[in-house]
């Protein structure tokens, strides 16, 4: 029972790293498969074979080599020096989508609840601190939550869509793009979301006793992805090609539903914001305390408070220009993550911590015959 329930969790967790506010919006969804036409049956079903693959691959790897951090992992993936490089900047883009992703936050309290955006932000980061103070376990319960309510919405705009005279048209839906672009697709947003998401799973793999529930949830989680992803696509195909038009397509389609959808769609919005902004804090402070002597409880504020300071200007912008790098650099990790073989395992099924520490051994007192 124990292992089942922490298969789930690690299944959810995994869904709701990758899948996070893009499903909500739909706009990432579109872009990489939606707009390709009948190719997307295909590149989704590609995409959910690599992350049932890579992402069960690298926490396993993870596992087995103890990585603390997504450093020691791109440590062993490609050397000290330029491991360490890499761990670097993907430090830089965490920050810089964390700080978005609070003033996006601060944007939902502002707009639909009528509060101050400051309000928002300040109470984004309260809520985020109190649960990052249970550290992993803070991260499990909060996607606990978001991914059932995230399926459930998904089943809700499926069974919709059954009844909509377009619900047959993702089956031949004409595209004048190119199927090399098409086929591309897939696996540029494989590795994006997989080089983001080590953030948490490494360390959620660190910190997993029992390497089935790693596996299993692995795959389950995987496969749970390539779920969310068709159920959007089938959704968004019925709407299209009017449905281009929007800057939050999944939302036209959940504001036709009635105010109960509604309420779920705004209420998960900002719960997949919130559950990314805990992940990638986690991983980022981890990261961080295997470098700065500093106490690690003044890690976390700190890390907050210089994504409350980036979030009130234009972060954007910059990371504009950092994310086609970002993105050729993800291309490059997965490669080697494919590479690289994955360890044996341990002979027996505890990983073997490394700030464990030993009583010292009582002296031995030798007889010697006279």
């Amino acid at each position: 029972m124990k292992t089942f329930v922490r298969t789930l969790q690690i299944a959810f967790t995994y869904i709701g790293t990758i899948v996070g506010a893009g499903f909500a919006t739909g706009q990432e969804i579109l872009q990489f498969f939606t707009q390709y036409g009948r190719w997307a049956m295909m590149t989704i079903m590609l995409a959910t074979v690599l992350f049932i693959w890579l992402g069960t691959k690298m926490m396993i790897m993870a596992r087995r080599i103890e990585a603390e951090s997504y450093e020691d992992l791109n440590r062993h993936l490609f050397g000290d020096r330029t491991g360490s490089l890499i761990s670097l900047f993907t430090l830089v883009i965490l920050i810089g989508v964390n700080s978005i992703m609070l003033a996006g936050a601060g944007a939902i309290f502002e707009e639909h609840l009528g509060l101050h955006y400051q309000t928002g932000l300040l109470l984004t980061l309260f809520g985020s601190y109190l649960l990052l103070r249970k550290g992993i376990s803070g991260i499990l319960q909060i996607n606990s939550t978001v991914v059932p309510l995230m399926l459930t919405l998904s089943l809700i705009i499926v069974v919709n869509t059954f009844g909509m005279p377009g619900a047959s048209r993702f089956f031949f839906l004409d595209t004048e793009l190119s199927p090399v672009k098409a086929w591309l697709s897939p696996l540029l947003y494989t590795a994006f979301n997989l080089g983001m998401a080590q953030a948490v799973l490494v360390p959620l793999a660190r910190h997993t006793d029992d390497e089935k529930a790693l596996k299993f949830g692995g795959i389950l989680g995987g496969a749970g992805i390539g779920f969310m992803l068709l159920t959007a696509h089938f959704a968004m195909s019925a709407q299209m090609p009017g449905i281009l038009q929007y800057e939050i397509p999944m939302g036209s389609i959940a504001f036709q539903l009635g105010t109960f959808v509604q309420t779920i769609y705004l209420l998960l919005i900002f719960l997949e914001i919130f559950s990314t902004f805990i992940a990638d804090i986690y991983g980022a402070t981890t990261q961080i305390k295997q470098h700065l002597s500093i106490a690690p409880g003044l890690i976390t504020p700190l890390v907050m408070l210089i994504c409350y300071a980036l979030s009130q200007f234009g972060f954007s912008s910059l990371l504009s220009l950092l994310y086609p790098i970002f993105g050729g650099l993800c291309m490059v990790w997965v490669i080697q993550l494919i590479r690289t073989p994955v360890t044996t395992p341990p002979r027996n099924s505890q990983p073997v911590h490394k700030s464990r520490t030993y009583p010292p051994a009582e002296p031995v007192t030798r007889i010697t015959r006279k």
